[in-house]
């Protein structure tokens, strides 16, 4: 296909964008293998401390000289902790009896490494931000344009796919109801913003300027093809990837997700705080029966969880860990990353052939 403005911006020999996926899960070997085989990996920064995302950084670097990028969350309003904590910790309790932990006594509060982490982003090499949460700030937006580097937001609404065109972007992640993961979401309800993907990306592609990027339920050829119809200039892609050999994941994540089939995906609150798709397990299902009161706001539920999900992943128990995925996860291929983006092209061809009646 001829290479559109966003390919030609990021070195895109195909228009493919591995998503950000914090937690280990897009390592170096993944991020460089996608860039090697003509797409962009990006390195999922959230939960990175500076030295371990410099790391990162420089473990890419080593692996390839095609682009990269880096992913950040972006700085949210931190609420107060809530006066009363005790239904959360009561909710809890059993899933750590369960993986022989000490009762909790409740949830730390996380340093703010946002600044110390963007830093380190715009000083990596990378060619591309990117941001979800919330929009980028005024310095990312600043440093990111001095730097020559392509800056990238995620929306889930036309809305806020405005906002961040207004704001300076210069690329916007429409991503849909279906993808896995945290929800985008910034400036609505997310009950009111989760919108299917085929549904968004046309709307943000008629409302923007900038080119739009296509992310949710995106797994194979024929996804890519449609996204590319409805006029998105790449997609962005990341549960296709869970289960590949250069994925992070461990074994019991890549059980699940071969497992797991379209309605298994759940959006849920109870790991973090923030709402974010993952695979229904256990853990979801006892925390959501004890009430909206027995989850803490984002940063807080993931401090009081974050012991919970080590453990399960240390003892292969996936009832308590987060396995995040997209609806999209009952066509998840396990292959090589370099065999997986070979088929995604040859078959995003076949679509467009096929469509075009050649």
């Amino acid at each position: 296909m001829r290479p559109n403005e966003l390919m030609q911006r990021l070195s895109l020999q195909h228009p493919i964008i591995q998503a950000p996926m914090a937690g280990g899960i897009d390592t170096p070997l993944l991020v460089s293998t996608v860039g090697e085989r003509g797409g962009i990996g990006f390195i999922g920064a959230a939960y990175l401390s500076p030295d371990r995302l410099s790391s990162a950084v420089a473990e890419v670097r080593s692996l390839t000289e095609r682009p990269f990028g880096v992913n950040l969350f972006g700085p949210v309003f931190r609420p107060g902790l809530p006066a009363d904590i005790g239904r959360a910790i009561a909710a809890v309790t059993p899933a750590y009896a369960s993986l022989g932990l000490q009762d909790p006594t409740g949830p730390g509060v996380p340093d703010d490494l946002f600044d110390a982490r963007l830093e380190v982003a715009l000083n990596s090499g990378a060619t591309a931000l990117s941001f979800i949460l919330s929009p980028p700030t005024d310095t990312a937006v600043d440093e990111t344009r001095r730097r020559g580097m392509t800056l990238i937001g995620t929306a889930t609404t036309v809305a806020e796919g405005r906002h961040l065109e207004e704001l300076g972007v210069d690329a916007v992640v429409a991503q849909g109801a279906e993808a896995g993961g945290h929800r985008g979401t910034f400036a609505a309800d997310v009950s009111l913003s989760l919108v299917g993907t085929m549904a968004l990306v046309p709307q943000m592609v008629d409302a923007l300027e900038i080119p739009v990027i296509a992310a949710g339920g995106i797994m194979d050829g024929r996804g890519i093809a449609a996204a590319l119809a409805l006029g998105a200039q790449a997609v962005q892609m990341g549960t296709v990837f869970l289960a590949t050999e250069e994925s992070g994941a461990d074994a019991t994540y890549t059980r699940s997700v071969l497992a797991a089939a379209d309605g298994d995906p759940v959006v849920t609150t109870v790991f973090t705080g923030k709402p974010a798709r993952a695979i229904r397990n256990r853990f979801i299902v006892e925390i959501e029966d004890a009430g909206e009161a027995a989850v803490l706001p984002f940063p807080y539920q993931g401090e009081l969880t974050g012991p919970i999900r080590s453990a399960a992943k240390r003892q292969h128990q996936a009832g308590y860990q987060a396995h995040w995925a997209g609806q999209g996860v009952g066509m998840a291929r396990s292959l090589s990353t370099r065999d997986l983006m070979s088929r995604l092209v040859e078959e995003t061809d076949e679509a467009i052939r096929r469509l075009s009646g050649r």
